[in-house]
């Protein structure tokens, strides 16, 4: 059963991730970097819950994953670019 929490939780982290590429595409650092953190993240979120809970708790895991991977991700995203007025002197 573990197999299959780890592998749907790097399913959900990868689509995870695709949503971010594709939301925030400015705001995100490079590509591979965030293919791979959501994944990864997803996957230490669902061991660590699996670890804390055991064995039977499937929705448990995925959904703590969700949030790992969110998250984690949502550290690599960078402030908007605002514009900034030139103040100009009297």
């Amino acid at each position: 059963m573990l197999f299959w929490e780890a592998l749907a939780s790097v399913l959900i982290g990868l689509g995870v991730a695709y949503g971010a590429l594709h939301r925030l595409p400015r705001r995100l650092p490079a590509r591979p970097l965030v293919l791979s953190t959501g994944p990864a993240a997803a996957l230490l979120g669902a061991l660590l819950t699996h670890t804390v809970l055991g064995s039977g708790h499937t929705a448990a895991v995925l959904i703590v994953a969700l949030g790992f991977a969110a998250a984690l991700l949502s550290l690599l995203i960078r402030p908007a670019r605002t514009r900034r007025r030139r103040s100009v002197p009297a």
